[in-house]
C-alpha cells in the first residue's frame, strides 16, 4: 500500500466520540467511541479501546475492541489484541494469545473491487443488448 501524506492520531489519554471518516491511516492510542471509515489503515494501539464499528482496507488490532470490523483488504490481530465483534475480511492474521470473541467471515475477494466488477459487468451485459438490438434492425 503507497504511503499517504498525512496520518491521523489519537493520542494516549485522548477520547474522541463520533463518526470519523478518513482519507489517510489511523492510529488510536486514546479512546474512541462511534463509527470508522478509513480508506487507510487503521491501527489500534496496545493502549487504544474503541467501542465503534471499523470499517478499513487494513487494520491492525493491538489494543481493545468492541463493535464489528470489516477490513476490506487485511486484518491483523497482534498478542495483545482483543476483538469483541464480528469480522468481515479479505484475509485474517490473528496471533497467539490475541483475544476474539465474535463471528469471521471471509470475502472471496475485497469488497470494493467486488461491488465495481458487478457494476461493469451489469454495464457491458446492458452494452451488449444494446448492440444486439442495434444489428436485428441493421
Amino acid at each position: 500500500m503507497p504511503a499517504k501524506s498525512t496520518d491521523s492520531l489519537i493520542g494516549h489519554g485522548g477520547t474522541l466520540e463520533g463518526k470519523l471518516n478518513c482519507d489517510t491511516n489511523l492510529r488510536i492510542e486514546g479512546n474512541f467511541s462511534g463509527e470508522i471509515h478509513c480508506q487507510g489503515t487503521v491501527t489500534v494501539g496496545e493502549q487504544g479501546t474503541v467501542r465503534s464499528s471499523i470499517r478499513a482496507q487494513d487494520i491492525i488490532i493491538a489494543g481493545k475492541v468492541y463493535g464489528d470490523v470489516i477490513a476490506d483488504q487485511r486484518l491483523m490481530m497482534t498478542d495483545t489484541g482483543q476483538l469483541h465483534g464480528n469480522i468481515l475480511a479479505g484475509s485474517l492474521s490473528i496471533m497467539e494469545g490475541s483475544v476474539l470473541n465474535g463471528s469471521v467471515a471471509m470475502a472471496e475477494e475485497p469488497a470494493t473491487e467486488k461491488a465495481g466488477g458487478l457494476q461493469k459487468k451489469e454495464q457491458a451485459d446492458k452494452a451488449g443488448k444494446r448492440g444486439s438490438k442495434q444489428a436485428e434492425t441493421a
